[in-house]
């Protein structure tokens, strides 16, 4: 992960032009460091201290009440992007900064100023401070971006974005799935259950878990998740496959076929 930043770099993540962030430098927010060219290097406290000082600015408060709140703010941070993430919003009368582990308040005063900072591929992403629903979709984009890469954040950024809104489920979904390729079943089928009670009439939530209870062995519980996926979705050819094959295995052949036929139905080509 990175921990310095480049002019250009900073400017990119806070969306802001270079100039912008000089004219921050020479009000004296940061002091940066400088590079063997004399160029600019930027720390992550740097990069948290100039997003506040955007939103305080824009806010239209005193240089003296934001130099206060900065520097008060600038001696809490960690040096670097915690793995969980780091929120920066304001709680009642207070600018508060939660690293997922704990949280504290930067300084009393009211101020309308909220963004997370993620820390994904080696880069730092800043969130602007959304409606919950947005913020659901935000982490549930950046769970899908990193599984490939990063499993576990990935796992992080589905289960944010259940906090955010637990009806979400297609968090569920995903994490569910994450949790059985690991093979952490318990996890998973804690995860499913979780969902379903959210979200009960969601099919590819009622699939995903059918599958994780066959590996548990709980074919009769499976079975009920397959039938219940088709009954919200009839056209869910691999939901009417399982449930076919598990309902054979089961010695259930009328039920089975039937399963089988709306399978072959659905998939005119296998």
């Amino acid at each position: 992960m990175k921990d310095r930043y480049s002019l250009r770099e900073l400017a990119k993540i806070l969306e802001t032009t270079p100039a912008r962030i000089r004219s921050l430098i020479t009000a004296g927010f940061v002091t940066p460091e400088r590079g063997p060219r004399r160029q600019f290097v930027f720390t992550f406290r740097d990069l948290i201290v100039l997003k506040m000082a955007q939103g305080l600015t824009s806010a239209q408060l005193s240089a003296r009440r934001i130099s206060r709140s900065l520097k008060l703010l600038r001696a809490q941070l960690p040096d670097k992007a915690p793995l969980t993430g780091l929120r920066i919003e304001a709680v009642g009368s207070e600018v508060v900064v939660n690293d997922g582990d704990s949280q504290w308040a930067a300084e009393s005063g009211q101020y309308l100023l909220g963004f997370q900072v993620l820390a994904r591929d080696g880069d730092v992403l800043v969130l602007e401070r959304e409606a919950s629903g947005g913020q659901a979709e935000s982490w549930f984009a950046l769970g899908f971006e990193a599984e490939q890469a990063d499993p576990r954040q990935a796992g992080d950024a589905y289960e944010s974005a259940i906090k955010c809104d637990p009806t979400q489920a297609a968090a569920y979904a995903n994490l569910g799935r994450l949790c059985h390729e690991q093979g952490r079943l318990s996890d998973a089928e804690d995860v499913y259950r979780r969902g379903l009670v959210h979200c009960p009439m969601d099919a590819t939530l009622l699939f995903n878990f059918g599958v994780l209870l066959e590996d548990l062995r709980k074919n009769e519980e499976a079975a009920q998740c397959y039938q219940q996926a088709v009954t919200v979705d009839p056209d869910f050819a691999d939901a009417h496959f399982n449930l076919g094959r598990l309902y054979y295995a089961l010695g259930r052949q009328r039920e089975a076929v039937r399963h089988f036929s709306a399978y072959r139905q659905l998939t005119p080509a296998s």
